[in-house]
């Protein structure tokens, strides 16, 4: 997986803290993470550290900027 320059600088992924379960569940972004450059581990930031729920992490898409859509669960 080659990137571009200023892309490394960018998450891969973004955490989110989810309460509730399917089509009503609330998701809350809460941080991100940048994977390593043998992408075996990754490095994390979080803005909030959440006390319930599930704890997720997701891929960063350019198209798909809102969690939950596009079946995340």
């Amino acid at each position: 997986m080659r990137k571009k320059p200023n892309e490394a600088k960018r998450p891969t992924h973004a955490i989110f803290q989810v309460l509730g379960e399917g089509e009503k569940a609330r998701w809350v972004r809460i941080g991100a993470a940048w994977l390593h450059k043998d992408e075996k581990g990754a490095n994390l930031v979080f803005d909030a550290l959440p006390l319930n729920g599930r704890t997720v992490i997701r891929e960063v898409s350019e198209q798909q900027e809102q969690p939950g859509e596009g079946g995340q669960q």
